[in-house]
């Protein structure tokens, strides 16, 4: 982050040096006349370079936040699916399997939900509880044909089961990296600063083009903050998908 901002500086003082050099040594004479288009240019080019950056930013936050939702509805699902395939194992077996995956989903709903939204690191319980599924899911030497066929749909399930809580926690530690955050404040800030270098006769026409960017950038930019944190905030993923089956 820190070598990132020293690199873009040090090109940003570069430039600057480069105006201050030609402004000392080939200043500009009576008969030439201001370039405007150059200025206008410049600030054009400004303009699309920041929208790519907002752009960037926002394809990269909403890929986490709906992979987050995918993660989480799989989890659920195979959590349900499990649940109803125990119906399918040995009385004792099937009753035992049922109520360590409810001791999960609730882990999970009671638990790890506020911890999420509060951005704290996993709680390993829950591993230690899908452990406990995965064990009562072993069947017996007798077991039928029904029930191996049972069984080894309970492991498939298990194994998504584990790969959508995987997906889950990696998807609670994204976060928008720095350096494009310190991209979007900058670039915001010289993109509304380039509004006031050029003279707008119209007072009036001003202050709304003004206003308008300013309030369109700012939305934009919360809009993101808002994004960064799949779990938190005003678009925060819920835990219905466990709700709604259990």
């Amino acid at each position: 982050m820190i070598e990132s901002i020293a690199i873009v500086l040090g090109v940003a003082l570069l430039a600057a040096a480069a105006v201050l050099i030609k402004h000392r040594f080939r200043p500009m004479g009576p008969d030439d006349e201001p370039r405007e288009d150059v200025a206008e240019y410049i600030s054009m080019m400004v303009g699309v370079l920041y929208a790519l950056v907002l752009g960037l930013a926002l394809v990269t936050v909403w890929d986490t936040h709906s992979g987050a939702e995918d993660h989480v509805a799989a989890e659920a699902s195979a959590a349900h699916q499990i649940h109803l395939l125990a119906a399918g194992l040995p009385a004792a077996q099937g009753d035992r399997m049922r109520q360590e995956v409810e001791s999960y989903v609730r882990h999970v709903t009671d638990v790890e939900w506020p911890a999420l939204a509060e951005e704290a690191s996993p709680d390993p319980k829950g591993w230690q509880l899908l452990e406990q599924v995965r064990a009562s899911a072993q069947l017996p030497d007798h077991a039928t044909p029904a029930q191996q066929v049972t069984g080894q749909e309970t492991l498939a399930q298990l194994s998504t089961l584990d790969e959508a809580r995987r997906g889950r926690e990696t998807d609670a530690g994204q976060r928008l990296s720095p350096v494009i955050w310190f991209g979007l404040l900058v670039g915001g800030v010289l993109t509304i600063a380039f509004m006031f270098l050029f003279g707008v006769r119209r007072s009036f026409t001003h202050v709304v083009m003004a206003m308008g960017l300013s309030g369109l950038i700012a939305f934009t930019a919360l809009l993101i903050y808002q994004l960064d944190s799949p779990f938190g905030g005003l678009f925060a993923v819920d835990p219905s998908p466990f709700i709604r089956h259990f």
